[in-house]
């Protein structure tokens, strides 16, 4: 009896073929031509203190009230480029697909005008698709964007592969795990994050391959007997 590879079930084949396409792309040596960027968002709710906090005393920690104020909320878009241990932020009122369509021309023309290609790791968030150019610009415009893409999707639930769900919880834990009053307070602590942490070149360590996988989640290969 011979095992062989097959092609999984359904479910599994498509996160798989995401998952290596991901990881394989993590691979790739650094390219200023075809820069590579993590892309997430995460919302944060903005409250404002009901009553002033007691400042520190002697002997005594800072007091916050129970009670606040809900302030609304705001999107935080986190881009990060694993191979140079560059992140940028940008902070929206609200995260429709015009907001990211507009944020991915910031991304493109910005910070990297001079590149072929913009090679992204994203989540299949359905606002996270060249179909949001079309939305939000016409059709020129949409067209020219598209072609400065090359959009790598991680499966569902499949999140963790994503670099940028790791900075943006290192943001959350470090910069903004607290109460945050408006979008400009948020702006301003978040810019200051970034520049600190850029200044340093911070990087994550992966070292999670496709070899990894193919032992580590071998239940997600299944195999024939022929």
């Amino acid at each position: 009896m011979k095992e062989m590879w097959c092609i999984p079930p359904k479910a599994n084949a498509a996160y798989v073929c995401c998952m290596e396409d991901v990881l394989e792309v993590y691979t790739s040596p650094y390219d200023p031509k075809r820069p590579l960027i993590c892309m997430d968002e995460v919302p944060k709710q903005l409250l404002a203190e009901s009553r002033d906090p007691l400042p520190v005393q002697p002997g005594k920690t800072a007091r916050y009230d129970y009670e606040y104020k809900r302030a609304g909320i705001a999107n935080v878009f986190m881009f990060y480029e694993p191979l140079t241990g560059k992140r940028h932020i940008e902070i929206m009122e609200r995260r429709t697909r015009q907001d990211w369509a507009h944020v991915m021309r910031e991304i493109s023309d910005r910070l990297y005008p001079e590149a072929e290609k913009i090679v992204v790791v994203l989540d299949n968030l359905n606002t996270h698709t060249p179909a949001s150019f079309y939305v939000a610009f016409d059709p020129d415009e949409a067209r020219r964007l598209t072609n400065r893409f090359e959009f790598h999707y991680t499966p569902k639930h499949g999140s963790w592969l994503n670099m940028a769900e790791i900075e943006l919880s290192v943001l959350s834990r470090q910069c903004i795990n607290r109460r945050i009053p408006d979008q400009e307070v948020l702006s301003k602590e978040v810019h200051a994050w970034v520049d600190q942490r850029n200044e340093c070149a911070v990087k994550v360590r992966w070292q999670f391959t496709n070899a990894d996988a193919r032992i580590k989640l071998l239940s997600l290969y299944p195999k024939i007997h022929i």
